[in-house]
């Protein structure tokens, strides 16, 4: 097991303008058993790749860097570095990022998603 996870910083900053970059920190490889945990780099005008969608657990983030816009329940948010964002299961929502420089970050997912379904489901 290791117990020190850190996120590839340089990754992010040399990964290109337009792309969207996924660091998996913990999960079903890495000896998780309660959750997953991804670093996620979005760019400007990029977002969930399903669209307004739900999850069979709890999807949480953390920002990092950068703004990012959340629709959940109908209302619409900006959310800067510090905010914590909580979607719970099966409550419909999307991200995006609507500024002019990526969105960092951390995205945290329990109980364990089961690797074999679905992680998002379009809606």
């Amino acid at each position: 097991m290791e117990y020190v996870r850190r996120i590839d910083f340089a990754a992010i900053d040399k990964s290109g303008a337009d792309e969207r970059l996924t660091q998996n920190l913990f999960d079903h490889t890495s000896g998780a058993k309660t959750c997953t945990i991804n670093c996620i780099k979005t760019p400007a005008g990029g977002g969930s790749p399903a669209g307004m969608h739900v999850h069979d657990v709890d999807q949480i983030f953390y920002i990092l860097s950068g703004i990012m816009s959340i629709e959940i329940e109908g209302k619409q948010y900006e959310c800067s570095p510090g905010s914590l964002i909580v979607f719970p299961a099966g409550v419909r929502h999307r991200n995006w990022n609507g500024s002019s420089e990526p969105t960092v970050h951390l995205a945290f997912n329990t109980p364990l998603p089961d690797p074999n379904v679905p992680f998002a489901k379009s809606v």
